[in-house]
């Protein structure tokens, strides 16, 4: 979970605390995911203990996190009438919310992270002026960014992640190609991402505010806009894509060629070709050196004891250990911080000569580095699907490595 939404999260719980409606309640989180731990977290700091976390995907049934059972949202129609509240960081809030309702759940549900304002489903009358105003402001915004680049094609990237911008970027030539479009703009959100656009070349970027972004692409699925494209696999932008996986294990790299640009099977990636070097890279021992990547804004976390026990195994060896962090992130115990763009962490990868790594969409952005490159994959299943993480996301050219449950102190 990025910061801006982190933020939104807390201020959301605190609003909770400060009219008491978790005084007194069992409380249930929805949706086993990298926000919901980090709810759990927040719930846990505060004393508040969550009776368990709903999930459809009966696979996941029976573990835990940090002793908060994983269990059927079936569990909750045991619970006495007004006697519990269920809190939801996922960003299935709308379907999970309409799910809990058709169960015949009857308490409070609370969202305490808004991440899409276009994908709202109720058909009340304050739901539907609320998307036309939204929807109004999105075409004004959408007006004044074509206006800014005009005659260009635009694709807009919904959220701030690394790997499906690298994904997105890896298959737009061809795209484009395929299409006869010479020119296009790519919108973005923060930095990190228009570094990502700017591995592939120079092509025209502009950087939005993820609420902007959103109204933006509620008015390009309203008004059908056909100077527009949103390369993310995820409905409402790919009609029924999604759905495939529940059928057949997809690579994520296919979803991409085939589902999300509909290229041929065969199109080859296009490679990054714009690098920086890493400005203190002679702090860092040629080929005698390790970067660990232990934060993930969408993965579940891994334990810190299994961190330092991979410290610990390089450290015997004669490595030294380095984290690589961002913004208020800290280093390991027993690591030297590195702080690299997007554009320099591939220099110091290939200086270090190996990286460990939680699989995020940094290692995406690493693919190609010339190191020794270890992926770190949770043991969980993609969404609510059959798949593990490992099936949907494995990486050609990588140690591809599952951490069972009893590895990782969970």
């Amino acid at each position: 979970m990025d910061k801006l939404h982190y933020e939104e999260m807390k201020a959301s719980f605190e609003e909770l605390v400060q009219e008491g409606s978790l005084s007194g309640k069992k409380i249930y989180l929805f949706g086993h995911c990298n926000a919901t731990e980090e709810l759990a977290d927040l719930l846990l700091s505060g004393d508040y203990h969550p009776a368990a976390i709903l999930d459809n995907n009966k696979n996941k049934h029976g573990r835990k996190y940090r002793g908060i059972g994983i269990v059927s949202p079936q569990r909750i129609l045991k619970e006495a009438e007004g006697s519990t509240i269920v809190c939801i960081a996922a960003r299935a809030y709308e379907a999970m919310s309409v799910q809990l309702r058709q169960m015949g759940y009857r308490g409070q549900i609370r969202k305490l992270v808004d991440y899409n304002s276009y994908a709202e489903y109720s058909v009340s009358s304050d739901s539907i002026a609320r998307m036309k105003r939204r929807e109004e402001q999105g075409e004004e915004l959408l007006r004044s960014f074509a206006a800014r680049h005009l005659g260009a094609y635009k694709i807009l990237c919904p959220f701030s992640a690394l790997g499906d911008i690298y994904m997105m970027m890896s298959y737009l030539q061809a795209f484009l190609e395929q299409r006869g479009i010479e020119r296009c703009v790519i919108g973005v959100i923060g930095e990190s991402c228009r570094q990502v656009v700017r591995m592939f070349g120079e092509y025209e970027t502009e950087r939005l505010e993820q609420k902007e972004m959103d109204r933006i692409i509620q008015a390009v699925l309203y008004t059908g806009d056909p100077e527009s494209f949103i390369p993310h696999q995820d409905r409402p932008y790919v009609v029924n894509l999604f759905r495939a996986l529940y059928i057949k294990k997809i690579p994520l790299e296919q979803i991409y060629c085939c589902g999300v640009f509909g290229l041929p099977r065969e199109t080859r990636p296009a490679s990054p070709v714009c690098f920086e070097p890493y400005p203190d890279l002679e702090q860092i021992p040629e080929g005698k050196a390790v970067i660990l990547s232990p934060y993930a804004k969408s993965v579940t976390a891994l334990a810190d004891s299994l961190w330092k026990k991979i410290i610990y195994f390089y450290a015997e060896q004669g490595y030294e250990c380095f984290t690589n962090v961002n913004g208020e992130e800290q280093p390991l115990a027993g690591t030297k911080p590195l702080r690299a763009d997007i554009l320099q962490i591939r220099s110091a990868v290939e200086r270090a000569g190996t990286f460990v790594g939680i699989r995020s969409g940094l290692c995406d952005v690493l693919k190609e580095a010339k190191a020794k490159k270890i992926a770190l994959y949770p043991d969980y299943y993609y969404c609510d699907t059959q798949w593990k993480a490992v099936d949907i996301y494995a990486l050609d050219g990588w140690d591809n490595r599952v951490v069972k449950e009893d590895e990782n102190g969970r």
